[in-house]
């Protein structure tokens, strides 16, 4: 079965112009009626380092999840915040972006890797006693822009660290557009088998040009679980590049659709969000 994550959070966290809280529960609330299966929709990190998301838990009291059967995602940095976010009751998902790349780690979450590896342990002990579950962002995990050294090996290697701590659900993140198909296709043939009990999936950022070749390869090589963002809006703000785009979520259903993969998405509730999302996103 195909899930889609919606990531609304990683839409907003880069856009320039702050988003009111109401506005934005108003879009969340529509994402929430669309049928995905997880919406990345806050974070619990400095406001300093992502003014957007400030509001994330006033965002979060807005939400009616009465009538949906979306999981929610929300990502933190360190052990502060996920003690703060597995008091949300609604919250299924903490997300913790552990990058492959030292430089990055630095960057996007004033932590070595090494260190990260310890909040991991943890936000996991943390997620455990409060019936959360964490998922693991590998950023970065398709090389990187700072000249930090990066193989196939470097990936398989932290992958097993993670998977070696107890992480069920892996999401490899190509933070900054850089992956090619056969990467992704050599990753993803070499990790599914590996760890069958382990479910991984796929966040990747990608321009008009090459999504499709992107998808493509994830989806062929046996991949079920795939990030998007309406309209390809997003970015990471802490790599401090010009944003590459999340892979749009319109293009994706699209793609599956006419391939006859069964996918319970209510159209009129994403017709509606798509019309939401240029009312949101000014």
């Amino acid at each position: 079965m195909i899930k889609i994550v919606e990531c609304p959070r990683d839409a907003m966290q880069g856009w320039k112009t702050f988003i009111p809280t109401d506005k934005k529960a108003v879009y969340l609330n529509t994402l929430l009626q669309v049928g995905f299966d997880t919406l990345d929709c806050g974070s619990f990190v400095s406001p300093k380092a992502i003014p957007q998301m400030a509001d994330s838990k006033e965002v979060l009291s807005q939400l009616n999840y009465s009538n949906t059967k979306t999981k929610i995602l929300v990502i933190v940095a360190n052990l502060r915040g996920a003690e703060e976010a597995v008091h949300f009751e609604l919250v299924h998902y903490l997300g913790f972006p552990f990058s492959i790349s030292e430089t990055f780690q630095q960057r996007n979450t004033n932590s070595s890797i090494a260190e990260s590896l310890l909040r991991v342990e943890a936000i996991q002990q943390l997620c455990f006693k409060h019936q959360k579950e964490l998922v693991v962002y590998l950023s970065m995990c398709f090389g990187n822009p700072y000249g930090d050294a990066y193989s196939e090996e470097i990936l398989l290697h932290w992958a097993n660290e993670i998977v070696s701590r107890g992480i069920r659900i892996i999401s490899l993140a190509d933070t900054v557009g850089l992956a090619t198909p056969q990467q992704i296709t050599i990753a993803l043939e070499t990790l599914l088998p590996k760890y069958p009990h382990v479910e991984f999936g796929v966040h990747l950022h990608s321009s008009t040009l090459n999504w499709q070749s992107k998808f493509e390869a994830a989806l062929q090589a046996g991949c079920l679980r795939f990030d998007g963002a309406i309209e390809g809006i997003g970015g990471c703000p802490m790599a401090g590049d010009a944003l590459v785009g999340n892979m749009n979520t319109e293009w994706m259903l699209e793609h599956l659709q006419r391939h006859d993969y069964n996918l319970s998405i209510d159209k009129t509730a994403l017709a509606n969000a798509i019309e939401l999302a240029k009312d949101t996103f000014v």
